[in-house]
């Protein structure tokens, strides 16, 4: 691998300066929503078991009238407005996917923290040929955006605490923004900045 070298801003274009941040907001909101596991449940009282019989005669006990065992009011009844599946999905337009991500990558170039290597690869399959790597950068945790992955790139890399290897198909803004440094394929870069 070469040396990997600081973007500046100026080396970006034009279409990533000046984006507002509420578009890297709406998608990490947006991405986190969809994450969520969306298990929570309870049973109303048309789903529990039981309740087939009257529990009580209707009149004479001088009690309240008692229709159901399945009622919210008994142990063993059903739950009343406990949490249901629900869609947790919050739509974000393509447009405002692109800005987030084109306004995550400049404010890693206006911090010095957007780093581009002709090529990232570790032929040796090796954690501290790795670490090598990461530590020429001096930061404390680092993302790294490949073409594709090489196997023993990936096994060298990925027993480094807070590192972190993707593909270019899997790049978001969310992933971007939650590391403290970019380490990127030039190969990657240009296509992203050609597309914008």
């Amino acid at each position: 691998m070469s040396n990997a070298v600081v973007v500046k801003t100026n080396e970006l274009p034009e279409s990533f300066k000046g984006i507002n941040s509420h578009n890297l907001y709406l998608y990490v909101k947006s991405y986190l929503a969809a994450q969520r596991a969306n298990t929570a449940r309870v049973k109303n009282r048309t789903e529990v078991s039981g309740g087939g019989k009257k529990p009580k005669a209707q009149k004479g006990s001088g009690a309240a009238r008692w229709g159901s065992k399945r009622s919210p009011l008994f142990v063993g009844g059903g739950q009343v407005f406990g949490p249901t599946k629900r869609n947790y999905n919050q739509k974000i337009n393509k447009k405002q996917k692109v800005l987030a991500l084109n306004y995550a990558l400049n404010a890693h170039a206006e911090n010095g923290s957007l780093f581009v290597a002709d090529s990232i690869l570790v032929e040796s399959g090796k954690t501290k040929d790795a670490v090598s790597i990461i530590n020429e950068l001096n930061q404390r945790d680092t993302l790294i955006i490949v073409n594709s992955i090489d196997e023993k790139t990936y096994l060298a890399f990925r027993n480094i605490k807070n590192c972190y290897m993707i593909e270019k198909q899997e790049i978001n803004a969310y992933a971007v923004s939650a590391y403290r440094s970019v380490l990127v394929e030039k190969e990657v870069l240009d296509s992203l900045t050609k597309e914008a």
